[in-house]
């Protein structure tokens, strides 16, 4: 985390002379802190036995620390603040219909919402069913991997909804080139480098790729399960008479043979090459 603050103040204020306590006093480690914390009555969650680092904001909240640290160790029960547990979630399920405008997901179950609104509410929706818990071990910038324990109830929705609408209004190419690009631009964005000329490059791209990203999703939520049941777009690329196994006057079967003849011509010469020099 102080790469990416730092990294930020360089960027946007470079005159700012950056003062970093823990770099400079004495304490060792997080057991240290509590300690210290505990002799001049400052007010923690963390505990000698509950040592965990607890981060919080609107999108999720991170858990690591304390047992944590050994990832043979499952994630106590009691750490959980916004999501259910599969097992104590509602029995039936529960649909929400999430509207997007060039990506930004603008409306919930037909109410158009702020960006506030819209994720607290469904934090509040999608916790309730216990969607969003995650365990991952992590690789960190300095080299070294970390194991944290991750609540994202609304971000997860949001994320599965905003695929499934892309999957129908993206062109191929696109689509395969943003997911290329994805993994470079998360990559930046966890190493701090938000405010990088290249990363302010790459997100002029993915705003452009999301200009015809408009429409519904329908989501299903259950017992920590979300799962897509539903999309429409106004400029949808999935036309069903393209797409049908029927009878269709837009794509012959005939017009497959020399397609596929031309797709296995690398393979044909190929093999008919290894053929001669076995003989």
């Amino acid at each position: 985390d102080q790469v990416r603050f730092e990294l930020t103040y360089q960027a946007l204020a470079p005159e700012l002379r950056i003062l970093a306590p823990w770099r400079s006093w004495e304490f060792s480690g997080r057991a240290d802190l509590i300690d210290y914390s505990r002799r001049h009555g400052i007010p923690i969650t963390s505990t000698a036995d509950k040592p965990y680092s607890i981060d919080q904001n609107l999108l999720h909240t991170s858990f690591e620390g304390g047992i944590l640290e050994d990832p043979w160790m499952a994630p106590p029960e009691e750490i959980f603040i916004r999501t259910a547990s599969a097992e104590s979630a509602p029995g039936k399920a529960e649909e929400v219909v999430i509207g997007f405008e060039q990506g930004t997901p603008v409306s919930l179950d037909g109410a158009r919402l702020d960006a506030l609104a819209l994720l607290e509410r469904l934090n509040q929706t999608a916790g309730r069913h216990g969607v969003g818990r995650v365990d991952l071990v992590e690789n960190r910038f300095v080299g070294m991997k970390s194991r944290g324990v991750y609540e994202t109830p609304g971000g997860t929705v949001l994320h599965r909804a905003h695929r499934a609408l892309e999957s129908i209004t993206l062109d191929r190419e696109v689509a395969h080139w943003k997911d290329e690009l994805a993994l470079r631009l998360a990559e930046k964005i966890y190493y701090g480098f938000w405010f990088s000329p290249e990363t302010q490059l790459w997100l002029e791209a993915i705003r452009k790729s999301q200009e015809q990203v408009t429409g519904e999703v329908r989501v299903r939520l259950y017992k920590g399960t979300c799962t897509v049941s539903g999309r429409r777009a106004p400029g949808s690329l999935y036309d069903p008479e393209y797409a049908t196994f029927e009878s269709d006057g837009v794509y012959s079967q005939a017009d497959a043979e020399g397609f596929i003849r031309l797709q296995g011509l690398r393979s044909r010469v190929g093999a008919m090459s290894a053929k001669r020099t076995l003989t």
